[in-house]
Formats: C-alpha cells, sequence, structure tokens
C-alpha cells in the first residue's frame, strides 16, 4: 500500500493549488481518503476525507468553501483543490487512507492506517 503526494508549492495568498495523491497497491475504492496538513510547531490536523461509497466528505472548519476533496477511483487518484490560500494554510500536506466500503470518514489522524509521504504548501506574499 503506497501513497503518492505532490502538487505542493510557494504560491501568494489568494492563489489556488491542486494536491494529488495516487495510490499503488490497492484498489482506491475499498477505502476512505483523506487529508491532514502539519504546520510548523503544530499538531497534524484534519483537512478533509472522503467515504469510499457516496462519496461523502468532510471539512474542517477552517477550509470549508475554499477548499474541495475529490476521488478518481479509475485513476487511483485523491485531489485536494484549495483556492483562496491564506498564508496559515502554510504545512506539509499528507494524504490518509483507510480499507473500508464505507460512506462516513472522520478527520481523526488515529483513524488511518496507511499514510503517504508529505508535499509542503507554502502560501507567502
Amino acid at each position: 500500500v503506497q501513497l503518492q503526494a505532490s502538487g505542493g508549492g510557494l504560491v501568494q495568498p489568494g492563489d489556488s493549488l491542486r494536491l494529488s495523491c495516487v495510490v499503488s497497491g490497492f484498489t482506491l475504492d475499498d477505502y476512505v481518503i483523506g487529508w491532514f496538513r502539519q504546520a510548523p510547531g503544530k499538531k497534524r490536523e484534519g483537512v478533509s476525507c472522503i467515504g469510499s461509497s457516496d462519496f461523502s466528505t468532510e471539512y474542517t472548519d477552517s477550509v470549508k468553501g475554499r477548499f474541495t476533496i475529490s476521488r478518481d477511483n479509475a485513476k487511483n487518484t485523491l485531489y485536494l483543490q484549495m483556492d483562496s490560500l491564506k498564508s496559515e494554510d502554510t504545512a506539509v500536506y499528507y494524504c490518509a487512507a483507510r480499507r473500508g466500503r464505507l460512506s462516513h470518514c472522520f478527520l481523526s489522524s488515529g483513524w488511518y492506517a496507511s499514510w503517504g509521504q508529505g508535499t509542503l504548501v507554502t502560501v507567502s506574499s
């Protein structure tokens, strides 16, 4: 089970970025997937997640209306579209997976068993 996140970079406030997470070694539609982030000196926090069935989603309050999570099971890829980025979005972003055909998901890092390496997002003027 491998997850490979990419798409991070240096952007200015108000800009957009799309993160991708390509998974291998398992079929994406059998898993619940989430995005987490960790800023310097802070604990890892859940950003968004998406269920394996019905594609139900959850977002942390600070990104609601700005970030959109999606998945393409045919491509075994998870996405996080980030719009109207703010300096406080600066962090290393991680994708994570939990096996199970579930309509719901949780923004708790302990709930996920498999993790990818992070991709750094820096929002600065």
